[in-house]
């Protein structure tokens, strides 16, 4: 799936075509408020995020580690309840598309985007200045009609792939996938385990001829500037979430979440830079 003008499609496009590796950046919409969060996206931003993942606060988040799960629960009661979730999720994208291009993938469950309706999510997510939706739980088997509403409204799905994808379930996963392609590093929730930078090695290696030419993004586990460039050296991008969560919890105030947030997306992109191929 390609989406000519998709502001995600072109950066991670251009990343590529340069040599250069990417950094995708996760931060739950909501978390500590739906205004702060569009304040610290645009930080990440400038700091050097390449991509966003807005996280859309769920209250069963199955594929979520501890820092993220809390995250979840702080949005649902600062600002996410009340039937809301989506709209108010959009309405952060929105806040932070008059302040950056920088592109956006809405991330989430499939629950809340089936009731909201596929149709009117891939409309509101285009108006709002989405650029790619990742949905967590949503097979490929299942997905043929939210994929069809997608591309009507110029947008991509990232697909997901794990430790335990075959080479033929990647290619199936991989086809109708816009952007860039997720490797889940870990058999586990986000922010937990030890990271086997040689057997992401292995497998991505493995799983790359099945992308159809998809970048691939490596997330879970990477925590700083030295393990972002070591995945590097294997992947197209490298995807921090529960390091900057944790950083957006453990900060004092509003100044403070900035700083943290800035500090850790510009050590992680500066590591990136230095990025070379894993052997």
């Amino acid at each position: 799936m390609s989406a000519a003008g998709n502001r995600l499609v072109e950066r991670m496009a251009a990343r590529r075509a340069r040599g250069e590796k990417a950094l995708v950046a996760y931060l739950t919409a909501g978390d500590p408020s739906l205004e702060e969060t569009a304040d610290l996206v645009v930080e990440a931003a400038r700091a050097g995020a390449d991509v966003i993942e807005l996280g859309m606060p769920w209250s069963d988040p199955s594929a979520d580690g501890p820092v993220i799960q809390r995250a979840m629960e702080r949005a649902l009661s600062t600002g996410g309840a009340g039937g809301g979730t989506v709209d108010k999720t959009l309405a952060v994208a929105r806040r932070v598309r008059a302040a950056s291009d920088v592109p956006i993938v809405l991330f989430g469950y499939f629950n809340p985007l089936f009731v909201y309706g596929e149709q009117r999510l891939a409309r509101a997510a285009r108006e709002a200045g989405i650029d790619g939706v990742l949905v967590v739980d949503l097979p490929p088997e299942e997905a043929g009609s939210f994929d069809a509403a997608l591309v009507g409204e110029g947008l991509v799905r990232v697909p997901l792939l794990a430790p335990t994808t075959s080479p033929e379930r990647a290619r199936a996963i991989a086809a109708p996938g816009g952007g860039f392609a997720y490797y889940v590093a870990l058999t586990g929730v986000t922010g937990a385990g030890h990271l086997d930078v040689a057997d992401v090695a292995r497998r991505v290696e493995t799983l790359r001829p099945s992308l159809g030419g998809l970048p691939l993004a490596v997330g879970f586990g990477i925590k700083d500037g030295p393990t972002a460039a070591q995945v590097a050296g294997v992947a197209d991008a490298v995807v921090v979430g529960s390091a900057l969560v944790r950083a957006i919890e453990e900060a004092p105030d509003a100044a403070g979440r900035r700083r943290a947030v800035g500090a850790l997306v510009s050590e992680i992109k500066g590591a990136l830079g230095g990025a070379r191929t894993y052997c």
